[in-house]
């Protein structure tokens, strides 16, 4: 029985207000601060290349999109 309640636990509670909210904010960011800000970021502040910089950029704007995507498909935003 204790097992069974620790493998609960240990899941993320989509449930709950605190995650909805940090995963809602995390998609955002992803979605329109990585393809921009991190670029920026890794081009001018860190000095790597350019089309590294571009390739990390389009590669968290997937991720966000599909975050953006798991949300709605679990209906935790509409």
């Amino acid at each position: 029985m204790a097992k069974k309640k620790a493998e609960t636990s240990a899941r993320l509670d989509l449930s709950s207000k605190f995650w909805k909210t940090l995963l809602t904010v995390l998609a955002a960011f992803l979605t329109f601060a990585g393809p921009t800000y991190m670029v920026y970021l890794f081009r001018n502040i860190l000095k790597i290349d350019y089309f590294v910089s571009i390739a990390s950029g389009i590669v968290l704007l997937v991720a966000g999109l599909v975050l953006i995507w798991y949300l709605i498909r679990k209906k935790i935003i509409s």
